[in-house]
């Protein structure tokens, strides 16, 4: 006797496949090659409403996983100086997802540099590119704990670090 199991309650955007997913106390997670999709119920009525998130690979900025907790902590690429999207679920049984994550979002990154500005403290000039490479590569800068973005010289430093990080990796 074979026993089927559930169907989980993920559904992706249409040229998706569910490779992984789990079921986190308050949501159920699932990975494609694309993207991250997190269903949430909303509310505790009968009507079965829920909310899914589709976070791309190429917007997860971090994805920590904390074993003593079971948590798993999901950071999206944010704007400086604006509150990064952070998304936390405990999840007692992951499966596969976190390798599923782990590989995804470590592929979405192309280039990732670190450019001293003052001693060791300096930027990132980071490049991300969609699994499905179906649009143009994403570039992003990170600073370092104390490093002003607005200083003239700090933005001239990550001007050129980006125009050489572009004629490395090519068109986009």
């Amino acid at each position: 006797m074979r026993f089927r199991r559930e169907r989980p309650p993920v559904r992706v955007e249409r040229g998706e496949k569910l490779l992984a997913d789990a079921a986190a106390d308050d949501a159920h997670l699932g990975g494609t090659r694309d993207a991250l999709y997190v269903v949430r119920r909303l509310g505790h009525d009968r009507l079965g409403l829920e909310e899914t998130v589709r976070i791309p690979w190429e917007e997860v900025q971090a994805a920590d996983w904390d074993k003593d907790s079971a948590t798993l902590r999901i950071s999206e690429v944010g704007a400086w100086g604006e509150q990064r999207p952070e998304h936390v679920f405990a999840l007692p049984e992951p499966g596969r997802l976190l390798e599923l994550v782990r590989e995804r979002v470590t592929a979405s990154v192309v280039l990732q540099r670190h450019v001293p500005v003052d001693g060791r403290r300096g930027l990132r000039v980071i490049a991300r590119r969609a699994p499905s490479g179906d649009r143009p590569i994403a570039w992003f800068y990170e600073y370092d704990e104390g490093v002003d973005p607005d200083d003239p010289d700090v933005r001239r430093a990550a001007q050129e670090a980006l125009a050489a990080a572009r004629a490395e990796v090519g068109p986009d």
